[in-house]
């Protein structure tokens, strides 16, 4: 019996140990994971702009930045949900910082124009900067005020605490690659990803 307990009590140290080291793997894997949600326009664009970044692991088209509950596309269109079309870009910050997205952000749109992308007008379509905490608060501010030397015009970029990001109907998700002949893509996307590359 003297024999068995000392085993016993191995075997259950064992046990914990192991548990807690999943337990920290598993806190480390989800620390090397975040997430901004950003708005510039049709969120078809921006989010087949970020899908080309290294360190970004996906990227989803949404809604935020409103006061009605899970808004319908036709709703926010109507520019009366308060809500604005954005992209959820989740990244890994090992290989891509928060300040080098924000610096790619004001490079894929117009920050300067106020409710407008191009042919997109509306609130819906406004540049927007939703942070989920407050340190993300400041590097957007930050980033903000650093970009500011270059446009001719002020920036208009909203940046506005993060309440809820509502997932875009399926049929919005991975647009550009879903319909790349569709005419937006071919004259408004297409162009602008070529942009960047060069």
């Amino acid at each position: 019996m003297k024999k068995i307990v000392p085993a016993l009590a191995v075997l259950v140290i064992g046990f914990l140990f192991q548990t807690m080291t999943a337990s920290e793997d598993t806190a480390q894997a989800d620390r090397s994971e975040s997430t901004i949600v950003l708005g510039g326009g049709c969120f078809w664009c921006i989010e087949a702009l970020y899908e080309t970044l290294d360190g970004v692991t996906a990227v989803r088209s949404g809604y935020a930045g409103g006061h009605v509950e899970n808004p319908s596309y036709q709703q926010v269109t109507s520019g009366n949900t308060g809500h604005a079309e954005v992209v959820e870009v989740r990244y890994d910050p090992r290989k891509v910082s928060l300040e080098e997205l924000l610096d790619f952000f004001w490079e894929a749109h117009d920050p300067t124009t106020l409710n407008r992308q191009g042919a997109d007008v509306g609130p819906q379509y406004r540049s927007i900067i939703l942070p989920a905490d407050e340190a993300q608060r400041t590097i957007a501010e930050a980033s903000m005020k650093a970009a500011a030397s270059r446009f001719p015009n002020p920036i208009v970029t909203e940046i506005k605490d993060l309440v809820t990001f509502y997932e875009a109907e399926a049929y919005h998700q991975d647009y550009y690659d879903q319909n790349p002949n569709a005419p937006y893509c071919q004259f408004v996307i297409a162009p602008k990803l070529k942009k960047l590359e060069s």
